[in-house]
């Protein structure tokens, strides 16, 4: 498929309501835009920096480790979590009780990249290895119980109300055969 054709996807008809089917994309690609290959090798040339420059860190765990949990704290606010960097990285007898549920989500989070990290020295990024993240991600926080481990079987959205949604993601009979179409497997 020609980079410069690609659609992300589609809005689809479901009941009352209409979801997000992203375009599959487990195929070969073209790349013919001058542009886009100007991007890729700018990244090209920014990754062999990051590279460089990661040579010159005293102590590279330690780094990633902090971007680790600066990414644990930015991304769980989609849940509404209320943790901040400072927060994270205290111990949980230093959280303020009515804090603690939120440093625990972002405390999931943490655990969760770490182990996918460590389990992608034996395992394929996978079906597997997402649902272990995910049973991870969910331990001991809201929604242990809505199927930690498993592929949605609902729909959900982002907004008060499925009617009154902002963005309907892919319906839940789809996520399957398209996370599969990724290559995973």
């Amino acid at each position: 498929m020609n980079l410069k054709d690609y659609q992300a996807g589609e809005y689809a008809q479901q009941y009352e309501y209409r979801s997000f089917r992203p375009t599959l994309i487990d195929h070969p690609w073209l790349v013919n835009d001058s542009a886009v290959q100007s991007l890729l090798s700018d990244a090209d040339r920014v990754l062999g920096e990051l590279n460089a420059f990661s040579q010159l860190v005293p102590d590279v765990d330690f780094f990633i480790r902090m971007h680790i949990t600066k990414e644990a704290t930015q991304s769980s606010r989609i849940e509404g979590t209320r943790t901040n960097i400072e927060e994270a990285l205290l111990a949980a007898h230093d959280i303020e009780p009515e804090k603690r549920n939120d440093w625990e989500e972002v405390q999931n989070y943490i655990q969760a990249i770490n182990q996918s990290i460590e389990q992608l020295q034996t395992l394929p990024l996978s079906n597997r290895l997402l649902k272990q993240t995910h049973y991870t991600l969910m331990q001991g926080v809201r929604g242990e119980t809505k199927q930690p481990g498993e592929f949605r079987t609902s729909q959900n959205w982002i907004g008060v109300s499925l009617q009154n949604a902002v963005f309907i993601p892919p319906h839940h009979e789809i996520v399957q055969p398209y996370v599969c179409n990724f290559g995973l497997v």
